[in-house]
């Protein structure tokens, strides 16, 4: 298991690696409906959001936390912020448990990017005022076995699959 452990008494794999395989399946599947909305295949990806799929999605964000249990992050590109983020989309897993995650800009008030930023890291309150996301186009690579946890935290169309 993550954080330095070996694998279980049952021998499973990483559980953070294993959550985010099934994210992008589920990413997979959902990015299907630009070709073919009637996919019988498709996972629900929206049921985040809502029961049942009310709204298009192309996006599961998450966050990773780390072995003492802070947010992971990452920096982006911008101009009106310190440009550091939590939030993730995946986009590819490779060598068994690598992955390059794409970094998910947090807005609020319809596009303002939310500084989550304080003087000794993330500020976590600052999260609070979250209430939407927005694609960047800055990706990173990460090891998944080195997180101990992750948290799903909406279905969202960012439009990713549109040309």
């Amino acid at each position: 298991m993550g954080c330095g452990k070996k694998d279980d008494v049952l021998g499973t794999t990483n559980c953070v690696c294993e959550v985010v395989r099934a994210i992008k399946d589920i990413q997979d599947a959902a990015e299907d409906i630009c070709e073919c909305p009637t996919n019988c295949f498709q996972e629900p990806l929206g049921a985040l959001v809502a029961p049942a799929r009310t709204q298009r999605a192309d996006t599961r964000v998450f966050v990773l936390k780390t072995k003492d249990g802070s947010p992971f992050h990452a920096f982006f590109r911008g101009d009106d912020c310190a440009c550091v983020s939590i939030f993730f989309r995946v986009e590819e897993i490779f060598d068994n448990c690598c992955a390059t995650l794409r970094v998910i800009r947090p807005v609020k008030n319809g596009g303002e990017t939310v500084d989550l930023t304080e003087d000794s890291g993330i500020d976590l309150s600052a999260v609070c005022k979250v209430d939407g996301f927005a694609a960047t186009n800055d990706c990173i690579t990460v090891d998944l076995t080195c997180f101990c946890a992750i948290q799903c935290i909406a279905d969202v169309d960012l439009g990713i699959c549109e040309d």
